[in-house]
């Protein structure tokens, strides 16, 4: 199999990037090194199935000789990180919906089977927990910038679903919910590698708002096994899943957990978000997965725990 990972500099795409050539698979991956970094594919580069190009999904041209060349593309390229989305939201918008719109339109063409990798910051301010694949979502309003990376995503979904139903382009979607390991970069507000490098030095952790807010945390090996057993099923095709953990943890308990697992006297300070991000900043207060229907599917299950994951997490930061 070949397969084309955009976005595949990144956390979540050099893993995944892994994973396939440990298969015997061979991987493109198309990245404009944004967010993501050469470092994490370095030690991939002398590989004879490993190909990389420092390029945009704007470029449609060198995405479209990318996509011909594969029988599947992973779409990650994306805007991702809360301080990312609130500093540039023409950015966010302009890459998150012009960039998988390039990608669909150039896999119609030749029927590639296209997997889009969507948030669950799509469910927005919904009340009912867990997060359902088909529950309504609720977003705040257009004058919020926050809200417009969770829109964004949204119309992805819908214009993905819409290839599928209309030009019968195979498309499967997924929400990740918070994926963290090794290589995730703390620069655009993910929350634990921010935490891990704060308890490690011995500088104060820094927990933006009150810290009652909650998320649940999936390890990258457990997405990336999710996203190949997707990619690999017929039956997925046409359809969105939750990828995540059931588990959930308030912000501040998170921290104290992340002094417990370092061993750090680092102060535990809350920060307004108002300061943190930008006045009137709202947040999601709970964002916790029903994962019954991708375990049904292709029995994903979660397999580390948030104490495992921060484990692995602080092992790799301290080298």
């Amino acid at each position: 199999m070949q397969v084309l990972i955009t976005g595949g500099a990144g956390f979540i795409g050099s893993h995944l990037a892994e994973a396939y050539l440990a298969r015997g698979d061979e991987v493109w991956i198309l990245d404009d090194l944004s967010t993501g970094g050469i470092r994490n594919v370095e030690h991939l580069r002398d590989r004879p199935k490993f190909h990389y190009l420092v390029e945009t999904v704007m470029n449609v041209p060198v995405l479209a000789e990318s996509i011909d060349r594969v029988d599947a593309v992973i779409h990650l390229a994306a805007a991702v990180g809360v301080r990312l989305i609130v500093e540039s939201p023409v950015n966010t918008i302009e890459t998150n919906i012009k960039g998988t719109e390039n990608v669909l339109m150039l896999a119609s063409k030749k029927k590639k089977k296209v997997f889009i990798a969507s948030t669950s910051e799509v469910y927005g301010k919904s009340a009912r927990l867990p997060f359902k694949e088909d529950d309504d979502l609720v977003l705040g309003p257009t004058t919020k910038g926050r809200w417009s990376y969770a829109c964004s995503k949204a119309l992805d979904e819908f214009l993905a679903v819409a290839y599928w139903k209309e030009r019968k382009l195979p498309v499967v979607i997924a929400r990740l919910f918070n994926t963290v390991g090794p290589r995730q970069t703390g620069r655009y507000g993910m929350v634990i590698p921010t935490f891990v490098r704060q308890a490690l030095s011995g500088s104060p952790i820094t927990v933006f708002g009150d810290g009652t807010q909650s998320r649940s945390f999936t390890y990258v090996s457990d997405v990336v096994s999710a996203i190949l057993g997707l990619v690999d099923s017929d039956q997925a095709v046409g359809q969105v899943f939750n990828i995540g953990n059931g588990k959930e943890i308030t912000i501040l308990d998170l921290a104290n957990l992340v002094k417990g697992v370092t061993g750090s006297s680092s102060q535990i300070v809350t920060i307004p978000y108002d300061q943190a991000y930008e006045e009137g900043f709202e947040d999601m207060p709970r964002r916790v997965p029903d994962i019954s229907k991708i375990r049904k599917a292709i029995g994903y299950e979660p397999t580390l725990g948030i104490r495992a994951i921060l484990e692995k997490v602080v092992e790799y930061e301290r080298k």
